[in-house]
């Protein structure tokens, strides 16, 4: 059986530029939905699933972040600072990969959440994880639970879990910002600006990137106007499950 991944990185270090006026004083991850944190919806998701130690990057308004997650007791933080020059989502991983060690580990972005249905997701993505077939395992959302998304699919899911990317064909899935990732990917990179994207595509090639669906609702936040429908739709999961 494969062992948990006990490690993850959340990717915190964007500009929140959409977030304006709101990330003119406070950077994105620290936006309140229902009382709580876009950064700590996730390290708690994470903190549910056994995970001890957490990488969690930052560029913009960086000491908010950092004074923010100090009173965490779980998971265990670590910084990564991206104050000098934002790396981008791969970027930032690689500068990361000696915190994250050498085997697979949690992404995680910082600007979505779910609610878990059932079985945790997070749980649920380490049972589905192969690493002798795996290089990445992506959770998916499809449309209809999803809030906040106002783009189309990413991704055609083959009946054994394989990807391809959609190009906006309806009956496709969202990436939905959580994922499991293999170290080896990384291994001839360099903590330079460029992105998780490229990965991805890498991965399909290969026939080694992989998707589970999520169960549950799964919520973007983007803009200002985009708050009041998550909270809306936070309460009404939870509703749901009662």
């Amino acid at each position: 059986m494969t062992a948990r991944p006990d490690t993850a990185i959340v990717l915190a270090a964007g500009l929140g530029k959409r977030m304006r006026p709101i990330t003119d004083t406070i950077p994105k991850p620290l936006v309140r939905i229902a009382g709580k944190t876009l950064l700590d919806w996730g390290l708690d998701s994470l903190a549910a699933a056994g995970v001890a130690k957490a990488v969690v990057n930052v560029h913009y308004l960086p000491e908010q972040i950092v004074a923010h997650v100090a009173a965490r007791r779980a998971p265990k933080i670590v910084i990564s600072d991206e104050s000098d020059r934002l790396l981008d989502s791969a970027g930032g991983i690689v500068k990361a990969l000696p915190e994250l060690g050498e085997q697979p580990f949690y992404i995680l972005n910082a600007d979505t959440f779910w609610i878990d249905h059932g079985p945790l997701n997070l749980g649920r993505l380490a049972l589905a994880w192969d690493a002798a077939k795996m290089d990445i395992l992506l959770m998916l959302a499809d449309l209809h639970q999803a809030t906040g998304h106002c783009g189309s699919t990413d991704f055609l899911v083959a009946p054994d879990g394989a990807l391809r990317r959609s190009k906006g064909d309806p009956a496709g899935l969202i990436y939905a910002g959580a994922a499991i990732i293999h170290p080896r990917l990384f291994k001839h990179a360099s903590a330079e600006p460029h992105s998780l994207n490229a990965y991805f595509d890498k991965a399909v090639a290969a026939g080694r990137l992989f998707g589970m669906p999520m169960h549950g609702h799964w919520i973007t936040v983007g803009t200002p106007d985009a708050i009041p429908l998550a909270e809306e739709a936070v309460a009404g999961a939870l509703a749901e499950m009662q």
